[in-house]
């Protein structure tokens, strides 16, 4: 959906990625308008370093791009929409830089922009990697809906950088000015984080897991991954395996751990999911061969050239339940697969994700169930 943003410097034609008409959601909401607006009203200098974290549709970046922002994300798919939003406004290609939250991040920072993520882990691992760019007069200002912005959200701003406070609701959007004191300790950052898996769980058990801040479940196992696990193919035998929307990897790493000869692809939009996926690959030291990929699902990877995909998909997007996730990730695992090949899904049973994959693939079967969970398989037929 493209639709306009008026800034105080002019309108902005914006869309997600990838971009699809039937996605009546917007690429900004009112939190991105009203740290605009404060931005532009207080006269905060724009001329120094500019860091904006967690942009999620470019939506920020897009109209500070004049001033040569630096942004850093999560996301592959925000970090495309971006690109063409740029684009699309005619903004230079290098005028605004692109980072991940897995590169080294800038070191000095004079504005500090933060759309408050979902993932409260997310936020403080980004903090803390950017505090030490932080300086006395350093400008921080954090934006997000009311029903983002907790007192566990401001405790954590405090903590890392220095006082905060929050603004008035505006359009059900808040902004949290934070005054950054560099005198403090600051906090070790705990991340990434490792547990040991539990017993019964395949041939994962006693496994070690790795996560970043901000995956699914980042501190323990979560519950449908541990049902999946249970009633994955038996010794599949399958050639080229796909753990699509990978999060920690376990899910192929307990295929190559039960199939040496397997190659398995992990495959995941976020860059903290695939750091986890191939730490958690290497930590236990398994056979075989792994390629890690941060992608839009399946795009790019030939079609009719994997033997077997498993899926966790994702409902939400950012606060928005949708299945247009899964939908995009069923259609491109019935490119990905060689006829005969299989689609295996986890989800919860409120999803109805059989009716998704009677219509994709002409077949859905009940592999195993519980009263919270099932496993689905599809096959692609020739």
């Amino acid at each position: 959906m493209n639709d306009r943003m008026t800034t105080p410097w002019g309108e902005l034609e914006l869309s997600r990625f990838p971009d699809d008409p039937r996605d009546r959601l917007r690429a900004w909401d009112a939190s991105d308008a009203y740290l605009l607006r404060h931005l532009a009203e207080e006269g905060v200098a724009l001329d120094g370093a500019v860091v904006v974290v967690g942009d999620r549709w470019g939506a920020l970046v897009t109209a500070l791009a004049p001033h040569g922002p630096t942004q850093i994300t999560d996301s592959f798919l925000s970090q495309e929409a971006t690109r063409a939003n740029l684009a699309r406004a005619g903004v230079a290609p290098g005028a605004v830089q692109l980072l991940t939250t897995q590169d080294p991040p800038p070191a000095r920072v004079d504005v500090l922009l933060v759309r408050v993520p979902k993932s409260l882990a997310l936020l403080e691992d980004q903090l803390l990697r950017l505090a030490p760019a932080v300086h006395a007069g350093t400008v921080v200002v954090g934006t997000g809906m009311v029903k983002e912005i907790h007192t566990s959200t401001l405790r954590l701003f405090e903590r890392i950088l220095g006082p905060t406070r929050t603004s008035l609701a505006r359009q059900k959007a808040r902004l949290i000015f934070c005054t950054p004191d560099p005198s403090p300790e600051r906090p070790v950052n705990p991340w990434p984080y490792e547990y040991t898996l539990p017993d019964g769980i395949g041939a994962v058990s006693g496994r070690t897991v790795v996560n970043h801040a901000g995956v699914f479940c980042a501190d323990r196992l979560d519950v449908g991954t541990r049902f999946f696990l249970r009633h994955l193919p038996a010794a599949p035998g399958a050639g080229r395996v796909v753990d699509l929307g990978c999060g920690n990897g376990v899910v192929g790493t307990a295929v190559a751990l039960a199939d040496p000869e397997a190659e398995v692809l992990f495959v995941d939009e976020s860059f903290q999911a695939v750091a986890s996926a191939e730490a958690t690959y290497k930590a236990n030291g398994v056979p075989g061969h792994a390629e890690f990929r941060v992608g839009d699902g399946l795009a790019g990877v030939a079609p009719g050239s994997v033997d077997l995909v498993l899926s966790n998909p994702p409902f939400h997007s950012h606060q928005a339940t949708t299945d247009a996730t899964a939908r995009r990730m069923f259609t491109g695992a019935k490119r990905a697969l060689r006829p005969g090949g299989e689609l295996w899904v986890v989800g919860n049973r409120h999803l109805g994700y059989h009716v998704l994959l009677k219509r994709l693939f002409g077949n859905s079967r009940l592999v195993a169930s519980d009263p919270k969970f099932v496993v689905l398989k599809a096959v692609k037929r020739g």
